[in-house]
């Protein structure tokens, strides 16, 4: 595991349980933080608390605010994008494009995640640029892929000339409309964006009919032959302090999709020779190329060991986050598997944990099966809604 994932986790300790369901703004009392949250089967009040941070404490108020800011189009330049055009309730928070669509339908360089527990991660975006919400929450204001503002203090204008907002950031924030605020709102509204009460989830809360045959065998797999777990942490004690419940270690690896792109190799000897002579300017050059983001954590720190190296997703709700990988190039999840059979796409940076895994049709069918068995009730009955 990379020193700056090791370090976050050993801040995090041996928190965790096992598994989440969407949380409303509705279960927020007016002015109390976290305590009257109502957390779902699988996720401890006391793990989502200790994420909440002190300078943000969560209100029904700021979620409030936070979930208009979240999905009002008039943020972006062409009054058409919002945070939710990439992140749809229905989609469970993603967006089922291979890569993210902005502003003009201008395409960005990478699948959008899903938002859905991410309060829980180590970083936030596929490198982990952000490493809090609140600061990710400013980013696609100004990104010209996204929102299109060529300032914040052009998107600060606009939400200052509504109405509404100017009264809510007085009553969330006691002053006027801010870009912190907007931050600390959108924030406050994703992390209510909990997930679970999944299948698997009653199961190990001791409902031995939740999961059928082929899921159970499929648990097997993913925890032993399959090697799904290595990157992927599956923890079944539901002490509030004594696991991590997200399916991820919160690591950034190299399975080798950015091999994907034919001019991967070349692109990556020019980042190994920047982080080797230690060329600023060199680094500089390599993040203005247009497939930089090809280059995964790379472009955030510099070191050569992650190129290529993206943050390991949670697999809750999987099922309904199609396509999969940072450009989206995994249809399905019998491509997904297909792929980690394999053993990923061999490159020089490719992690040393990976390697081909022999299952027969059966057994991959029987791993979906678990794979789906992460899916939130919820989440499921918002995505068959629509």
């Amino acid at each position: 595991m990379k020193r700056t994932s090791m370090v976050k986790l050993a801040v995090i300790g041996v928190l965790a349980v096992l598994m989440p369901a969407l949380v409303r703004a509705g279960d927020v009392s007016a002015d109390a933080p976290g305590p009257d949250i109502k957390m779902p089967l699988g996720i401890p009040l006391e793990l989502w608390t200790y994420f909440v941070p002190n300078g943000n404490p969560v209100t029904a108020a700021k979620v409030e605010l936070g979930r208009k800011l979240f999905f009002d189009t008039r943020l972006s330049t062409d009054g058409k994008v919002s945070c939710a055009s990439c992140h749809d309730p229905k989609r469970a928070f993603t967006d089922g494009r291979k890569i993210a669509e902005g502003v003009g339908g201008r395409l960005g360089t990478r699948n959008s995640p899903t938002l859905l527990n991410s309060m829980f991660s180590t970083g936030q975006f596929w490198d982990g640029r952000a490493e809090t919400l609140e600061e990710q929450a400013r980013m696609p204001l100004t990104n010209l892929d996204e929102m299109g503002n060529r300032s914040l203090d052009e998107a600060l204008a606009k939400m200052a000339a509504v109405p509404e907002y100017v009264q809510g950031f007085q009553q969330v924030f006691g002053g006027p409309v801010t870009i912190d605020g907007f931050a600390k709102a959108v924030a406050a509204f994703e992390r209510t964006l909990v997930s679970g009460d999944s299948p698997l989830d009653r199961y190990l809360a001791g409902d031995l009919n939740a999961l059928s045959e082929s899921p159970r065998n499929g648990m097997i797999l993913f925890r032993s032959r399959a090697r799904c777990g290595v990157c992927h942490v599956f923890n079944q004690n539901f002490a509030a302090f004594s696991s991590f419940p997200f399916f991820t270690d919160g690591n950034y690896r190299n399975t080798g999709v950015a091999m994907n792109f034919s001019g991967f190799n070349a692109l990556a000897r020019q980042a190994m020779a920047a982080a080797r002579d230690h060329s600023g300017a060199a680094l500089a050059n390599l993040s203005k190329h247009e497939r930089a983001g090809e280059l995964g954590r790379f472009v955030t720190t510099g070191n050569s060991l992650d190129i290529g190296a993206f943050r390991t997703p949670s697999l809750r709700n999987v099922e309904l986050t199609a396509p999969y990988f940072h450009d989206g190039s995994a249809a399905t999840l019998n491509d997904v598997v297909r792929f980690y059979l394999k053993g990923g796409n061999e490159n020089p940076n490719r992690d040393w944990q990976l390697e081909p895994v022999a299952l027969t049709e059966v057994e991959q069918n029987d791993l979906i099966e678990f794979l789906k068995a992460l899916t939130s009730d919820e989440a499921r009955r918002m995505a068959e809604a629509h």
